[in-house]
């Protein structure tokens, strides 16, 4: 006679894991969201590769990405964003951790949506400023009022953020505490149609 082995229910990377399938996972926000942190976090908690868009970009150009917007300016910048995004979500699934502005541009936003699923780190503007203020490597603060930069920054691109698949809200928790909402919210998405 054989012995029904009873299996423990899966867990809920496991659950986001089947969840996300083949696609990748496209974290996007603002600077200080935490999409490097969590997304390096969430695609080992899926035992899926991590990438982070702006440091491919400093890798295929060899400048940093100061360097990059201070030579080439903005709008060659986001152009070749758009080609190593574009190139990244050939293949999957990995999570992939976007800069601030990707997914603002219209041509990087269409590939994006195409070639995973998206997910909003959102974040308040205390949040985002406590994070941020620390480290003077961020291009689009060099200004003369980078909080108030950063706050036309969040009114000019969170109305184009919500069209990400889920939203997960980015406070001060535990990293594990967020990647756990990530995974949920993964867990609980229906299929784009």
């Amino acid at each position: 006679m054989t012995e029904l082995i009873e299996q423990a229910p899966p867990t809920l990377a496991e659950q986001a894991r089947a969840a996300l399938g083949k696609r990748n996972l496209v974290l996007i926000g603002l600077m200080g969201a935490g999409k490097s942190a969590i997304g390096r976090m969430t695609a080992q908690a899926l035992g899926i590769p991590f990438i982070d868009s702006d440091h491919e970009i400093e890798r295929v150009s060899r400048m940093s990405i100061t360097d990059l917007f201070a030579a080439y300016g903005e709008a060659e910048f986001r152009a070749l964003e758009t080609r190593v995004i574009k190139r990244l979500l050939r293949s999957g699934p990995r999570v992939v951790s976007t800069g601030g502005g990707a997914y603002i541009n219209e041509n990087t936003r269409k590939h994006i949506r195409r070639g995973g699923l998206t997910v909003w780190l959102k974040a308040d503007l205390d949040v985002l400023w406590e994070r941020v203020n620390k480290r003077d490597t961020r291009p689009l603060l060099k200004t003369e009022n980078p909080r108030q930069t950063l706050e036309n920054l969040m009114n000019a691109r969170y109305p184009i953020y919500a069209e990400a698949d889920l939203t997960v809200l980015s406070r001060d928790v535990k990293k594990e505490t967020m990647v756990e909402e990530v995974l949920a919210a993964i867990t609980a998405a229906r299929p784009r149609t």
